[in-house]
């Protein structure tokens, strides 16, 4: 198999299962004010979505919003937390080294796509050992906008070469769909991220629950 495309990643949920650390950051900090731990199952439809989405609905449900300069302290701390423990517990999701080293052995070119600070986006491949397989990494601050605008999609394309015909963009979310169609780009859509939403309702190109899978159903769009 030889792949030509470029092929864009999402990072959170697609990647790397980066809740464990995320959300122990945050209820490091609701426990330093005296709240009670945040229920992930409640937050993790908003890991993605940036820092201060996560923390104002945290405040929300453990006893209610802070005045704004006190809730950006508490933003800018837990980013913080994050920052010195972001690689803690969070790991690769089964089957994705295997499969990066099998795209980039094929000719693909790979990139990361995400609305996470660059600043720690980077910093958390570098710690997983994942950096190597990338041509570029894309995370918010690089540009005043984020996905879905499609121009964060070309930029990183262009950035990688501009390879291929097109880009493929892989993620979990209603998000990433709405990058690639945005951008005119196929989208393939795994199943074990952090959408609310089932994503086998979305329109995805593709869906699967094995991250192993993505060669076969690249070539599947490939070929089409």
């Amino acid at each position: 198999m030889t792949i030509s495309r470029a092929l864009i990643f999402d990072l959170d949920g697609t990647l790397v299962d980066t809740a464990p650390d995320i959300l122990g950051a945050l209820n490091a900090i609701l426990a330093r004010e005296g709240r009670r731990q945040a229920d992930g199952t409640d937050l993790l439809h908003l890991l993605g979505h940036g820092a201060r989405a996560m923390m104002t609905e945290a405040l929300a449900r453990t006893g209610g919003a802070l005045p704004g300069s006190r809730t950006r302290v508490l933003i800018e701390d837990f980013i913080a937390r994050y920052r010195d423990h972001i690689a803690d517990e969070s790991r690769p999701y089964p089957g994705v080294e295997h499969t990066l080293h099998e795209f980039a052995g094929s000719g693909a070119r790979l990139g990361v796509l995400t609305n996470k600070p660059q600043e720690l986006a980077a910093p958390l491949l570098d710690a997983l050992g994942l950096s190597r397989f990338f041509a570029a990494i894309h995370g918010a601050g690089r540009f005043s906008y984020v996905k879905p605008d499609a121009r964060v999609f070309h930029h990183l394309v262009d950035e990688m070469g501009g390879v291929g015909a097109g880009a493929i963009m892989i993620g979990d979310s209603i998000t990433d769909l709405r990058t690639a169609r945005a951008a005119q780009a196929s989208v393939i859509l795994v199943t074990y991220g952090y959408a609310l939403d089932p994503v086998e309702t979305l329109g995805a190109d593709a869906v699967t629950a094995n991250f192993t899978e993505l060669p076969l159903l690249v070539e599947r769009i490939l070929g089409a």
